[in-house]
């Protein structure tokens, strides 16, 4: 009989491969920048890379960029988040609600947030509103998607065994809707929370005078190759941290959920 594995050693377990394809990637990233197939002021090398990224970090560049785009992405994703589920909730359990609400929702999903730029702009002007405000369009559709569809696949049967019981409508929610959607719910947020980092490059190159995508384009503009990667590195690496705490909370709180 095999001994079950400690938390720690799951976690271990887990980590392996990842590592594993970081190192390879990190490998062939190296080989390649040497290789001189680019030509090395297009393709730094890790190493420097990490050399600009280090004076980003130092010189306080980094710091301030980090700060303003994680308040933007922040605040969009709470807004949209919280708009999308509750509309995901009320469209999912509500059938004459969600034909009238699907048809407008499936027809601005396809409608890029980079495409309402010039519009937000022209409304809310270049201040931080409509870069929240873009942040929020992108994750509400995104979210709502994800909870709609998971509320609208609890079995009705469930539903009508607690109204047949008795249980008013708040209790058939938090006892039976929620605990069956909260699966669909954690793989909405995210889901949401990768799209406010998508969302929140196209608000900054908007029109912004920091961030970590607005250095971006000002590294470009200076061809400053090795800042760039620097920044993309940062993108990246904000992407998989916000997607473990998030996977982190679903296995605390929706410990019945897979994922």
């Amino acid at each position: 009989m095999h001994a079950t594995p400690s938390p720690p050693g799951r976690a271990l377990g887990r980590l392996g491969p990842a590592l594993g394809a970081a190192a390879a990637a990190i490998g062939l990233w190296y080989l390649l920048a040497r290789s001189g197939v680019v030509a090395p002021a297009l393709l730094p090398t890790p190493a420097e890379t990490l050399t600009a990224l280090a004076d980003s970090a130092r010189s306080g560049i980094l710091a301030a960029d980090l700060g303003a785009s994680l308040t933007r992405a922040g605040q969009g994703f709470a807004l949209g988040a919280l708009v999308g589920s509750a509309l995901g909730f009320a469209t999912g359990y509500l059938p004459k609600l969600s034909a009238a609400v699907t048809p407008l929702v499936s027809f601005l999903r396809p409608i890029p947030a980079v495409a309402l730029v010039p519009l937000a702009t022209a409304w809310f002007g270049i201040g931080e509103t409509a870069k929240r405000l873009l942040i929020a369009y992108a994750v509400l559709l995104a979210v709502w998607l994800y909870v709609h569809d998971g509320v609208s696949r609890v079995p009705v049967s469930h539903l009508r065994a607690a109204r047949t019981l008795g249980a008013p409508l708040h209790r058939r929610f938090v006892e039976v809707l929620l605990p069956a959607a909260a699966p669909a719910v954690l793989a909405a947020l995210r889901y949401g929370a990768s799209v406010a980092l998508l969302a929140l490059v196209a608000a900054e190159l908007g029109g912004a005078d920091s961030g970590l995508a607005y250095r971006l384009q000002v590294d470009g503009q200076f061809l400053r190759v090795d800042r760039m990667f620097a920044g993309l590195l940062v993108l990246g690496l904000l992407g998989v941290a916000v997607d473990l705490v998030l996977a982190a909370i679903g296995r605390r709180f929706v410990h019945w959920s897979t994922s």
